[in-house]
């Protein structure tokens, strides 16, 4: 069942969203060489407590984390960890914030020092198949027209689409119906409406869409190795198109 979200309900998560899009900001400017993904996650942690809110991330399904940190071949759910950043890498950061009960997801990819133009390309493009994707969330659409922007743009552009990681709908809990692939032909999937909220989270790779998981149980990586990307808004569909609620 698809949870319809009041104008209260959406303004109270657009709260939580400014949290997370805020500590992102910070985020970006501590993103160098020599910096780990560990002390990004204390970091992250520290500004929500401080911002009266909580990392929702943290015990969900028993995660340790407040944050998911991928770099390079890992595409979502990597552990941060106390291993320096080199130059060159790429690391997405993805995070859950929990304010009086309502949620808001956004993941964000960034480089590290100077970064191939393969990389480079590959950051660009994401971020673009995202916004393509919200493009088309308007009332009346369906689910299958967003998924179909995000594609078409990905693959044009010579990267493939991650396929077992998909959108989702959010609110009080982190994962709620619809199911937001970004994949597949225009015109299927729920039709969407007015008080959906739901996040857009296109996972892009330079090889293979295919994945496979580390032994941790969590950490999907790349099949052949080559580098991911992804990033996240969380939206709310209004009367006047999408509304990005993880932004400042």
């Amino acid at each position: 069942m698809i949870i319809l979200k009041s104008t209260e309900e959406i303004a109270m998560m657009r709260e939580a969203g400014k949290i997370l899009a805020a500590c992102h900001q910070e985020i970006a400017g501590m993103l160098k060489p020599g910096i780990t993904t560990w002390e990004i996650d204390q970091f992250a942690e520290k500004f929500m407590l401080a911002h009266g809110a909580t990392p929702e991330q943290k015990g969900y399904h028993g995660y340790p984390y407040a944050t998911c940190a991928s770099v390079n071949d890992v595409i979502c759910h990597g552990f941060p960890k106390q291993e320096p950043l080199k130059d060159g890498d790429i690391v997405t950061i993805d995070m859950v914030v929990n304010l009086n009960g309502w949620l808001a997801d956004s993941a964000w990819s960034y480089g590290i020092g100077n970064i191939s133009e393969q990389a480079s390309n590959l950051l660009e493009t994401t971020k673009e198949s995202l916004f393509k994707g919200i493009e088309m969330a308007v009332a009346g659409n369906r689910i299958g027209d967003v998924a179909h922007a995000v594609q078409t743009l990905a693959e044009s552009r010579g990267f493939s689409i991650v396929r077992d990681f998909i959108g989702h709908g959010i609110g009080s809990e982190m994962h709620e119906k619809p199911d937001v692939p970004h994949y597949g032909p225009a015109g299927k999937g729920p039709r969407i409406k007015e008080g959906m909220v739901f996040t857009i989270e296109p996972m892009l790779n330079t090889g293979s869409y295919r994945t496979k998981v580390d032994a941790d149980g969590w950490t999907a990586r790349t099949i052949d190795g080559g580098l991911s990307a992804q990033y996240e808004h969380t939206i709310a569909i209004t009367s006047n198109g999408p509304v990005i609620l993880t932004e400042l």
